[in-house]
């Protein structure tokens, strides 16, 4: 199922996403309610709680007086990591259960108020945060929760910035519009991309553009890169050596397709081949068909024919907003190399910069008015002979 974080600065309208969202027939999951529920009276949490930090936690109705177990608990390190150790365990575990109890094809919502604080953004395969600048928030909830100016500013001042939220926005909600705006976003957002990324996760579909456009250069793409980087870290663990972005997205200033590109660095095909079943529930699906990059020579094939030496797992992004190619190659292998070499070269040589763009103008023209896998093969039959004319001048360049 497609898992979405949600997260927001307090004050920011966090709760009306979440219920356009519910709406929308989304299974929203409230980190907030879980806490409270696991504390409530007659649970274990509750017990635990009495039992670390005494009896006078508790109001006279038997439920938990939250401001004196806040004083106890926030007074020093080791209090505060007592509490967590207690109350974690159990949200964790009925987040599981709520997880699991959701249909095959739902999209799960987590509404996290502290999901970048506790670093949880990689464990979703997208992330939406609701985003309004902290005077804003602070008005409001001066406005509508009744709460001092000074306690709201030592409140927001505690969580994660704006900066660090939208550091793992894969979607940035902007919620300081009139009343209305940010409701009819959701919508678009629910039936342009999650519902087809829904679909595509469940089926193993990836996302693909049918077109060839070079764009002029984002400045986001490397930040695009990392959240996926960190998501495909999640995935892999110990069975990848390193992760990197690279492709023309990856040099600064290059225009390119609206395409991120990464390479997941394994010891083997074979290591490659485990972690596909993972890649795929985190939003990368194979594409089986591709297992290998056009063989160039090398010294240990100097005609440049062995297919061997250039084989790699492929798999793409099932996300529709967010288009990206995942390479799989061996460490040391002559692709893997090359991918980083080809990058390098490109980011240190102004004049092969140059030159590359223009072949992929070029690329681009030979592709107009094709789609699909015409339009690709077009774009590629004019750049495929200069990455073969390139890769020599990039060696020469290394050595020296």
């Amino acid at each position: 199922m497609l898992r979405i974080g949600l997260t927001g600065g307090m004050g920011a309208g966090k709760s009306t996403v979440a219920r356009v969202l519910a709406d929308l027939g989304a299974v929203v999951i409230d980190s907030d309610l879980i806490a409270r529920e696991v504390v409530a009276p007659g649970t274990e949490g509750l017990a635990a709680l009495v039992e670390a930090f005494g009896a006078d936690i508790l109001a006279a109705d038997g439920t938990l007086d939250r401001p004196v177990l806040a004083a106890k608990a926030f007074g020093d390190d080791a209090a505060r990591v007592k509490l967590n150790s207690i109350t974690h365990p159990l949200v964790g575990k009925r987040t599981a259960e709520l997880i699991a109890a959701a249909p095959p094809d739902a999209i799960v919502v987590q509404d996290i108020p502290l999901l970048v604080e506790n670093g949880l953004a990689p464990l979703m395969n997208l992330v939406l945060v609701v985003d309004v600048d902290a005077e804003t928030r602070i008005r409001r909830l001066a406005e509508f929760r009744g709460i001092a100016e000074a306690d709201a500013r030592a409140r927001i001042s505690a969580q994660a910035t704006d900066e660090q939220r939208r550091a793992v926005a894969d979607v940035l909600l902007d919620n300081s519009g009139a009343p209305g705006e940010v409701e009819a976003e959701v919508r678009t957002l629910w039936t342009q991309r999650l519902l087809p990324f829904e679909h595509n996760l469940r089926t193993g579909t990836t996302a693909r553009r049918g077109e060839v456009r070079i764009v002029p250069a984002n400045p986001d793409w490397p930040t695009q890169a990392q959240r996926l980087i960190a998501r495909l870290w999640m995935a892999c663990g110990a069975a990848a050596s390193r992760i990197d972005h690279i492709g023309s997205t990856s040099v600064p200033g290059l225009p390119a397709k609206d395409v991120i590109d990464l390479q997941i660095t394994v010891p083997d095909l074979a290591a490659a081949d485990d972690l596909r079943d993972a890649l795929g529930a985190a939003g990368f699906p194979v594409r089986p068909e591709t297992t290998q990059d056009n063989p160039k020579p090398t010294p240990q094939d100097p005609a440049g024919v062995d297919t061997a030496l250039w084989t790699k797992r492929f798999h793409q992004n099932a996300d529709p907003g967010r288009l990206a190619n995942v390479h799989l190659r061996a460490q040391g292998s002559p692709g893997q190399q090359y991918a980083l070499l080809l990058r390098d070269w490109l980011r240190a040589d102004a004049a092969a910069r140059a030159e590359y763009v223009a072949v992929k103008h070029e690329g681009e023209a030979k592709a107009a008015g094709l789609t699909g896998v015409e339009a690709t093969s077009a774009y590629l039959a004019v750049k495929e002979p200069w990455f073969d004319a390139a890769y020599p001048r990039a060696l020469a360049w290394r050595d020296r």
